[in-house]
């Protein structure tokens, strides 16, 4: 029998086999980490006496807590303040390579990977991050680890990793105009459910997927965690090893290694543990409703009730969602009054999703009720959006330009929907007070983010012609 893509990895970065369904102990090829989840890793090391073993496969960067209003100036918050000084204290002790505010390469940790050259087929790419599923979009098994481990995995380049189950994500056909990747992989949870993919790495294929740019497979693939699944994964090919080529950290030799990627693709006769098909023609625009990734609809739908829904549990889940959005149910999504719009994020915050919603604002202005913050997911993002222009299309339509930062999607930093408020996010999560305490979240794709930017309520482009 064949392997599936993620088994070939698996495999080729076995360290020693589990014994009686224990995990086994892979190899670790790029560590990345950031401020938030690093503090207690390197106390730890401190305690035991113990140095990093590879610095030279772990990069840190700043992007959680960072201000995107004035990066440049002292930063005012004293928790934040704290953890950033921790931060590069820690880099600086244990040797580990920092980008912090500043530096060219800083931003949100899985744009500046990709962006560097750093994340490739074929590798283990761990970080102290849910959405590092994202790397997976190049062919690597990457995935999101704890605290406990981020220590470990500095300490011996190795990590513990259980058996995972595998699960083919098979998109036919094509998406259709104005549908992006983002509205795919809300589909997808959508489809699968929040649980649908626990203890699976999936594989995206499909001739939907092999269409789409490295990336908008990034932003698919950074969503994957929101299905519970371990990782998401697509196969490397051209449009993979064309983005790769020439940057900072490729392989120097390239034919080698475009050979080795090439034969990571799975074997024809391999069996997956599970099977999801859906028809690229069927996705449309999509936006949530509720508190989690799952609860989401076509932008064409309305709210649905509570009552709809077979399982107790989902009815449950439903109202009690409904109650914290201040929903009615058969309330249009379009008729979903919106305050604040936020794109960016290790989602949506690449120089394609920028275009996208610059494209829909351009000769526009947002709602005059609209605060729109628009957060480039990097340093070298921001510069190359302002090279294009991008930035005056923003600022003239009414938006907020910002510096790199992972802002709005997470309320660590002083970006924060305030409480009672609703927001249209391109971010992936929508939990409870996930961008600021009360605060009521819709994920969207940049298009529609910037369609209900103009028009104060969701929407989509084809609704401001």
């Amino acid at each position: 029998m064949g392997l599936t893509m993620a088994e070939k990895i698996r495999r080729a970065h076995l360290v020693r086999a589990g014994e009686d369904d224990g995990p086994d102990l892979l190899y670790v090829d790029l560590h990345l980490m950031h401020e938030m989840t690093s503090p207690q890793a390197f106390d730890g090391l401190r305690a035991a006496g113990r140095r990093v073993r590879r610095p030279d496969l772990t990069l840190a960067t700043e992007d959680h807590n960072v201000p995107t209003t004035t990066p440049h100036l002292p930063i005012a918050d004293p928790v934040s303040r704290a953890q950033l000084e921790t931060l590069r204290r820690n880099c600086a002790e244990f040797g580990v390579r920092l980008y912090p505010l500043g530096s060219a390469e800083q931003g949100i940790v899985h744009v500046i990977g990709p962006q560097l050259g750093l994340s490739q087929p074929g590798m283990t790419i761990l970080c102290g991050d849910s959405h590092t599923s994202t790397h997976g979009a190049f062919g690597a098994l990457a995935f999101g680890i704890g605290t406990s481990e981020v220590e470990l995995v500095l300490a011996t380049q190795t990590l513990p990793v259980h058996p995972f189950r595998t699960m083919a994500v098979t998109v036919t056909g094509r998406l259709g105009d104005g549908v992006s990747a983002k509205d795919l992989a809300l589909a997808v949870i959508a489809t699968m459910g929040t649980g649908g993919g626990q203890g699976h790495v999936l594989e995206y294929r499909g001739s939907a997927i092999t269409a789409l740019s490295m990336e908008a497979r990034m932003t698919l693939c950074n969503m994957s965690i929101e299905a519970s699944a371990r990782a998401g994964m697509i196969a490397p090919d051209e449009v993979t090893f064309d983005y790769l080529r020439g940057r900072k950290y490729a392989p120097r030799d390239w034919e080698r290694a475009v050979e080795g990627w090439e034969a990571l693709r799975t074997d024809e006769d391999a069996v997956f543990d599970k099977e999801v098909v859906l028809d690229a023609a069927a996705v449309s625009p999509f936006v949530t409703w509720g508190t989690n990734p799952g609860q989401g609809v076509p932008l064409d739908a309305a709210v649905p009730d509570p009552s709809a829904f077979a399982d107790e549990a989902e009815r449950t889940a439903a109202s009690n969602a409904l109650r914290y959005m201040g929903l009615e149910p058969g309330t249009p999504m379009r008729a979903v009054p919106i305050d604040t719009v936020f794109v960016g994020s290790c989602t949506n915050g690449r120089i394609e999703d920028l275009r996208a919603a610059a494209e829909v604002l351009r000769g526009r202005r947002v709602a005059d009720s609209v605060e729109m913050l628009v957060v480039p997911g990097s340093a070298r993002v921001k510069e190359q959006a302002e090279d294009e222009g991008l930035d005056d299309v923003f600022t003239r339509a009414g938006a907020q330009w910002r510096s790199a930062g992972c802002s709005m999607c997470i309320g660590v930093n002083p970006d924060r929907v305030a409480p009672g408020r609703r927001s249209a996010s391109t971010s992936n999560r929508n939990f409870e007070g996930r961008q600021g305490p009360a605060a009521r979240t819709h994920l969207v794709s940049p298009a529609v983010a910037a369609a209900t930017a103009v028009l104060g309520h969701l929407a989509g482009p084809a609704d401001l012609s």
